[in-house]
């Protein structure tokens, strides 16, 4: 086994693909780019995530890690554009934006732990 899938962040990562891209495969009505956007975003978040963690440096790995917190806030934005359109269900909607939210957080306080490893202090 990798060390990237002994993560729980990718676990919940590797859920929400499965989820938005099943429900990708069967959506009807959502222009194509919109649907090839959120697709390339949700698998961008998996694997840079998987990348940052076979990375050797700190630094490295806090890169791939801002790429995957960026790609899931990518999602965030089409999923709520396709809300306000009424192309998204309230309860998938509801569902898939707590799991991106909660990888976001996962995803950021592993920015902040390579930070503390290479003794930088968060001002924020």
């Amino acid at each position: 086994m990798f060390d990237f899938e002994k993560l729980e962040v990718y676990q919940k990562v590797q859920d929400v693909n499965v989820k938005v891209l099943t429900f990708l495969s069967r959506a009807t009505g959502i222009d194509s780019y919109i649907i090839d956007q959120w697709k390339r975003a949700s698998l961008s978040a998996l694997i840079n995530l998987a990348e940052g963690t076979g990375r050797m440096s700190k630094q490295d790995k806090k890169h791939f890690y801002t790429i995957a917190r960026g790609s899931i806030f990518e999602c965030v934005a089409i999923m709520n554009l396709l809300k306000e359109v009424d192309a998204v269900d309230k309860v998938f909607y509801k569902d898939v934006y707590d799991e991106y939210e909660s990888c976001s957080k996962m995803l950021l306080a592993m920015y902040r732990s390579m930070d503390k490893e290479l003794g930088i202090r968060n001002i924020n």
